[in-house]
Parts: C-alpha cells; sequence; structure tokens
C-alpha cells in the first residue's frame, strides 16, 4: 500500500499579549501524526502542573519546535499587536525542520513565507495550536518567576504581570520596574501621577 505523503503542519500561538510587563512568547511546533499527545488544548483551560507536563511530552514527542520572543522595549516601539506578530514569525523562522503549512491562532497572519491560515481559537481545535499555546505560555510563566526572583515586591509569580487590582496597586506603592511596558495606559497613568513621563 502507498503511503500518502505527510504534510508538514505547524501550530503557532503566544502568550503575553495582555499583561502589563515582561516579553510577549510565542512557539512553533510541528506534531509527529505517528505520535498524537493526549490532553493537548487551549492552555487557557488547563492547570500549570498540566501544562508543564504536556510542554515536556511536546518537547520530546514533536517532529520541531522552537520558541521566540519580543522583549519590552519592541512591544513598546511597535505595538503589542505587532510585537506578538513578530514573534509568531521568529517562533518559525527558529523550527529546525521547516514546515509546509502553516496554522496561526487567532483571525491575523504573521509574515511568514511559507502559506499559513489564521484559526479563530484555533488552540482549543487544532492540536498543533494547542501546543504552541502550551509550550508559550509555560515559557512565559517561567520567565515571570526569574523576574519575581529579581524583583519579589511585585508578585509576578503570582499575576504573571497580568494588570490585576494587586499588581496595578503594587506598581503605584513601588513605582514602575525595567520590564514594565510604558506604552501600556495602567503603566503610562502610573509614570504620569509620578511625574515620569
Amino acid at each position: 500500500m502507498q503511503q500518502t505523503e505527510i504534510t508538514l503542519l505547524c501550530g503557532v500561538d503566544e502568550a503575553g499579549r495582555g499583561p502589563i510587563a515582561g516579553p510577549v512568547v510565542a512557539a512553533a511546533v510541528i506534531l509527529d501524526p505517528n505520535h498524537p499527545i493526549e490532553g493537548v488544548t487551549d492552555s487557557k483551560k488547563l492547570s500549570e502542573k498540566k501544562r508543564l507536563l504536556l510542554s515536556e511530552q511536546i518537547k520530546t514527542h514533536a517532529l520541531s519546535w522552537a520558541i521566540a520572543q519580543c522583549e519590552v522595549d519592541e512591544i513598546d516601539t511597535l505595538n503589542i499587536l505587532h510585537a506578538s506578530m513578530l514573534a509568531m514569525s521568529r517562533a518559525v523562522e527558529a523550527l529546525p525542520i521547516q514546515p509546509q503549512h502553516v496554522l496561526v491562532d487567532g483571525n491575523r497572519l504573521p509574515k511568514l513565507s511559507i502559506p499559513a491560515t489564521a484559526i479563530i481559537k484555533g488552540d482549543a481545535s487544532e492540536a498543533c495550536i494547542g501546543a504552541a499555546s502550551i509550550l508559550a505560555k509555560v515559557e512565559r510563566d517561567r520567565q515571570m518567576h526569574e523576574w519575581h526572583q529579581r524583583y519579589p515586591v511585585y508578585d509576578f509569580a503570582q499575576h504573571k504581570a497580568y494588570p490585576t487590582a494587586q499588581h496595578l496597586r503594587l506598581i503605584r506603592e513601588h513605582g514602575v520596574t525595567p520590564i514594565h511596558r510604558r506604552s501600556f495606559k495602567p503603566v503610562r497613568d502610573v509614570l504620569q501621577a509620578q511625574g515620569e513621563q
């Protein structure tokens, strides 16, 4: 029996559009169709423990994966949408194996040299996008824990830099760190109140 050629399908997603500090992280994953990973879905639907477990399985069993990001200064210069797109492009470009088609979570496509399709809520419907969402989220959370070690007073390990009431109170009390996104309104408001802008 003749085997049909497997199309190398890559899923891409990002983590960190909503937070007011830290990078936006993207991942690109080409899953092995002969080695499906049980439980892969939108990272937001999974517990931290489950994400960590799946992240290790994805890295072990995927045909190819890569993680890339845009730093805070790039986010402030480009805006978060363009920085997210750039991080996703970088993740695809960093893949050791180049895919034949890219599936991107959302309704916009980053600049790619490979044919691509945008899928709204793709992280829940396409395993390769779900896998990318897990890798991106786990990596961003890991970095937030590192920043927590550096700036413990801001409690980054807890809120992951999302604009929670607690986080906003902490930046009002302690000021803005170098990893805060100065183009984001909650951060701008604090800087203006403190006469720094």
